[in-house]
């Protein structure tokens, strides 16, 4: 374990984070304008448990974006006064990042520690350094540990392989798939890289299989879960015979899951978009949606750790689609449970008729135990589609169904682009 907080009563790290959130928010929206004006006519004083936290408003990238370019170059959400000897980042969008003050700044360390990485083990960074955190996120925390790093960036494989050879990395951190680059273009020279032993992968898929056949070479992998606004959300850990359960959150954040396009929960292990809390008094984010889908694990990690576990990542909830030349968005259908209470679930299905867009929304209803007539359940369909036309300027059918599957998906784009 990296410490006491990897085992401690799933209550009490609970309790820790509502209490430590109710005595940081005040003084963040002191400090950070942005962030004041975002929660303005909020009772956030009252924020002590999960469900007092819901009421609060999302805060999304295109939020915080917009913000950004009213009142450049962090729209007001960063103490800029406290990043004296720090550096800033650039991100696609383009949104400007703060490195945070002190050692780890990203929260990297836990992740790696869990992943074998010690004093004195000398890494390969193989994540980018330029313009974005990215390379620094684990750096900085491999450093932290007491690593040597090698600040290897993208590209350039030919070098890369040599340098691994010369300096003898018992660490990879990079992308997944990058790995194998490296070790099959130095297959081909007959030197294998026989000093890697581990790897800490993220920005990409670890799928089975590739986890699997950097075993059989000998490299033992795990992955984490970062964002460059974040840092580090959640790590892999493995057990004693290399089961990997799953990724803890980690320790400080606040995650939640909502169906996406909203701020309502999900139901206990279902699929929806990753919120994260995380109150850094140079930096806080509250409700910030990530805009990546996941789902919590119920069960005990086998592997010791007390902390929430997600299931990985599982998608974008992003499912901004254009139909008959306007834009659809789940934001706008997140209406639906406000004006209607009986909804539990939504899909909006898009699907092509001829030159024609159609959209299709299947809603599941509360199971009152009573029958619904047919004349109430073409009243229900008739004020949905209603609605439906009002939030998204759009008309459309509406079925009720008995299930809807446990995927995330809100939006369904299922147009089909002939080519040729």
């Amino acid at each position: 374990m990296f410490d006491d907080l990897d085992t401690q009563l799933a209550e009490i790290r609970e309790a820790r984070l509502f209490t430590d959130l109710a005595q940081r928010l005040p003084q963040c929206v002191q400090r950070c304008e942005g962030l004041a004006r975002h929660l303005a006519g909020c009772e956030f004083e009252s924020i002590i448990d999960r469900a007092a936290l819901q009421r609060m408003p999302v805060l999304r990238k295109s939020d915080l974006m917009e913000a950004q370019q009213r009142h450049p170059p962090f729209g007001g959400f960063v103490d800029e006064n406290a990043l004296h000897g720090q550096r800033v980042f650039m991100s696609p969008g383009p949104v400007w990042e703060p490195q945070l003050p002190g050692i780890d700044p990203w929260a990297g360390a836990r992740a790696l520690h869990a992943a074998g990485l010690r004093r004195g083990h000398r890494v390969h960074n193989a994540f980018s350094y330029h313009l974005t955190p990215g390379g620094l996120i684990l750096d900085e925390a491999a450093r932290s540990l007491g690593c040597v790093v090698f600040p290897a960036g993208s590209g350039g494989t030919e070098s890369q392989v040599q340098a691994l050879r010369q300096f003898a990395s018992e660490v990879y951190v990079g992308t997944p798939d990058y790995l194998q680059t490296l070790l099959d273009h130095a297959h081909e020279d007959h030197l294998p890289l026989a000093s890697l032993e581990r790897a800490m992968v993220s920005g990409g898929a670890l799928y089975p299989a590739m986890r699997r056949r950097y075993e059989q070479q000998g490299i033992h992998v795990q992955q984490c879960y970062a964002t460059a606004d974040l840092g580090v959300i959640a790590y892999e850990t493995a057990t004693d015979d290399q089961v990997h359960p799953g990724m803890v959150v980690n320790e400080g954040l606040i995650v939640e899951i909502v169906v996406p396009g909203t701020s309502r929960a999900v139901a206990p292990g279902e699929v929806g978009e990753l919120l994260v809390t995380r109150l850094h008094p140079v930096y806080p984010l509250l409700r910030f949606a990530t805009g990546d889908l996941s789902a919590e694990i119920l069960e005990p990690s086998p592997c010791g750790r007390t902390q929430r576990r997600l299931r990985g990542w599982m998608g974008r909830a992003d499912q901004r689609i254009k139909v008959r030349g306007m834009f659809v968005d789940p934001v706008q259908l997140r209406i639906l449970p406000e004006e209607h209470p009986d909804v539990t679930r939504w899909r909006l299905v898009v699907t092509r008729q001829g030159d024609r867009d159609v959209m299709t929304l299947s809603v599941t209803l509360v199971d009152s135990g009573i029958p619904r007539s047919r004349e109430r359940l073409s009243a229900v369909t008739g004020q949905l589609e209603d609605t439906l036309k009002r939030a998204t300027n759009l008309s459309g059918d509406v079925l009720v169904v008995d299930t809807l599957p446990d995927d995330g998906v809100v939006v369904d784009d299922q147009r089909k682009i002939e080519t040729g």
